[in-house]
């Protein structure tokens, strides 16, 4: 500490490069499931696995009743945690081989009965969303105490998210090659081979994270309370505004990605040909706008410099919804003019992720300076269950439109069925992500309160 002052000195809150990286490493683990779950798994369980549409938005649906109870107890668990290693460090090390072991399982596809696969859909997704939160929701606490300064949370946040959207370009570019080349024509035989490759990596950098992080921010030694823990973090304000925004901005995540492979098989007329080396034109796509995204990240730091968080998260929704629900108008022909409004989009979208991991960093200081009680835990888990939320009603959504407007897999589709995959992919996207603009409203935390919290979170930790 600065004498006299109760805060920290600046060169004391400065992270190593290697541990902002080996922090972002476990995003990019995360992400070698979670993006290939948000594009592929709906597609999957339909053309692949052979599973009815609406059959597969149920089950979505369905299997968030788990979550409503698994994400705050895991938040609850690992905030009650204490190791020499820490609170949430030791999750990363300890689930890394269940959540890759689970997430391979998934794509096995056996020669069971309808009846035998659905049941072997809904068990093995439930298992896998189980291990991801026992994994995630520590993961993401991480970040909330990794420093006690929001400046250095928002570069960490930052390195998050560009590692996450480089395993989500790897995602994006290279399962579908990777799928027609490991299953030489052979579809599950592709995805299984593929999700091999990625489970061995994600297990490694998980472990890698675990060696190369610390926990900095320690919260107040203060009684057990789950009561008063739940209590503060239903007054906490800037975190419900959060919550609920997540809920909408994942819906319209799942509901879009859920769409993309549709749009390009039956709208576009993808029908998996080589344009440039080993890529068709979705991969091509979806690459392209993966990179985008990775740029729009990296700008994270200058933007949020310059303007607040909350009216730079509304403003950047805002655009890149309007962007997003202009691919309702577009022909099918007209591809690189598709390339060019998805990398724009992504660019524009590309801070929020970052934005929303580092808002929840200062509502956990907002939680502590108002309530006495650092809940970090229990924030990212309700954090994590409003994601996972939104992306399960989102994939539901997705299955129930297309079994809505009449959708046939590996069939010609009809041009009612055509109308409900362009508007998964533009319209109702758009739409979902202006509500969540809207909750944003809400979050009153701007940069000078922020750095007064701060401040008196230092001085009474002195104390």
């Amino acid at each position: 500490m600065t004498p006299g002052t109760g805060t920290p000195e600046r060169s004391a809150r400065a992270l190593r490069l290697t541990e902002k990286l080996g922090y972002g490493l476990g995003d990019a683990a995360s992400n070698f499931f979670f993006q290939a779950f948000n594009v592929f798994l709906l597609y999957y369980y339909t053309d692949v696995f052979g599973l009815a549409p609406a059959a597969v938005g149920t089950m979505f649906l369905i299997t968030k009743a788990v979550d409503a109870l698994s994400d705050p107890a895991m938040g609850i668990l690992a905030d009650r945690t204490n190791t020499r290693w820490g609170k949430y460090r030791p999750y990363l090390f300890g689930m890394a081989i269940p959540y890759g072991v689970l997430g391979y399982a998934m794509f096995l596809g056996p020669d069971f009965s309808p009846e035998g696969k659905l049941v072997y859909a809904y068990v093995t997704y439930s298992l896998m969303m189980l291990a991801y939160t026992a994994i995630n929701i520590p993961y993401s606490a991480l970040m909330g105490v990794i420093s006690p300064s929001s400046d250095e949370r928002v570069k960490v946040s930052a390195y998050r998210f560009v590692c996450a959207f480089g395993a989500a370009w790897l995602i994006g570019t290279f399962v579908t090659p990777l799928k027609n080349l490991l299953g030489g024509g052979d579809e599950a035989e592709g995805f299984r081979l593929t999700m091999m490759l990625f489970a061995v990596a994600s297990i490694a950098l998980f472990w890698l994270t675990f060696a190369s992080t610390k926990e900095r921010v320690q919260a107040p030694a203060i009684e057990s309370d789950l009561k008063a823990e739940l209590r503060a973090l239903g007054r906490n304000l800037p975190w419900i505004a959060l919550f609920v925004s997540g809920i909408f901005s994942l819906m319209q995540v799942a509901v879009r990605n859920g769409g993309l492979l549709y749009y390009f098989k039956y709208y576009v007329g993808d029908d998996g040909s080589r344009v440039f080396w080993i890529f068709d034109l979705t991969a091509v796509f979806m690459s392209l706008g993966t990179l985008s995204m990775i740029l729009g990240v990296a700008m994270t730091g200058p933007l949020t410099r310059r303007f607040e968080k909350r009216s730079l998260m509304i403003a950047l929704t805002v655009v890149s919804a309007g962007l997003s629900g202009l691919f309702f108008f577009l022909a099918p022909e007209q591809f690189w003019l598709m390339v060019f409004l998805n990398c724009l989009a992504a660019v524009v979208a590309g801070p929020l992720a970052p934005l929303v991991f580092a808002m929840n960093a200062d509502c956990a200081d907002y939680g502590e300076w108002r309530s006495g009680r650092r809940t970090t835990g229990l924030i990212y888990s309700g954090g994590g269950f409003a994601a996972k939320m939104g992306l399960a009603v989102g994939a539901g959504l997705a299955g129930y439109i297309l079994s809505l407007f009449g959708f046939v897999a590996n069939q010609p589709q009809t041009e009612t069925a055509l109308l409900g995959i362009r508007l998964m992919f533009s319209l109702f996207p758009a739409a979902l992500s202006l509500v969540g603009a809207a909750a944003i409203v809400f979050y009153r935390l701007d940069r000078a309160r922020v750095e007064r919290i701060e401040e008196e979170l230092a001085a009474r930790h002195a104390a």
